[in-house]
């Protein structure tokens, strides 16, 4: 059933682990949105904030459930066919997210979510280990600490881009601005 690995040139490996790298970054990124938008979804979702976490912690929980099966379906699916999976069942279920009617629908798109994109990440590390030797691997994982830490360095800016990009820019008016208040 297993068969050999196909040989790549270093320029495919290279464009498939960055095509992996951009589809982990965009995983890490929702969590951040998501989180610093919290207020707003229960506010449009006309939620508390104790449903509300829930959205944050479904995802989460999901993910977490995911993570350590990855390693087995990609050997049953491959990882060019996990990911391919990974990262269209999170496209999916981002859509239904935006099309959510209430707060147990989003948590449900939520889980869905996390469950459906949660082995990107591992999937980027494993790729990283089996496509590069020596100091190729030393750069590929720089690569997605870089990236890992630019997602968590993007949180404190993720809510003004939020509130620039809200809904109620579809009620007639654009996005206020955000202004500083003096002290």
């Amino acid at each position: 059933m297993n068969s050999p690995l196909p040989t790549l040139s270093t320029a495919q490996k290279v464009a498939a682990f960055a095509t992996m790298c951009v589809g982990m970054f965009i995983a890490l990124i929702d969590i951040q949105i998501v989180s610093a938008s919290l207020k707003d979804i229960g506010g449009g979702l006309s939620a508390g904030a104790d449903d509300t976490a829930w959205v944050q912690t479904a995802y989460l929980i999901a993910e977490i459930i995911v993570i350590p099966m990855s390693g087995w379906l990609s050997r049953v699916m491959s990882t060019r066919w996990l990911f391919a999976a990974s990262a269209a069942g999170f496209t999916l279920t981002s859509l239904l997210c935006a099309l959510a009617w209430n707060i147990q629908s989003m948590i449900a798109f939520r889980a869905l979510q996390g469950f459906l994109g949660g082995s990107m990440i591992p999937l980027v590390f494993t790729t990283a280990f089996m496509y590069f030797n020596g100091k190729q691997r030393v750069i590929a994982a720089s690569t997605i600490g870089a990236i890992l830490a630019l997602a968590v360095l993007h949180q404190p800016a993720a809510r003004p881009v939020c509130d620039l990009c809200r809904a109620d820019a579809g009620q007639g008016r654009p996005p206020q601005p955000i202004v500083a208040q003096g002290r």
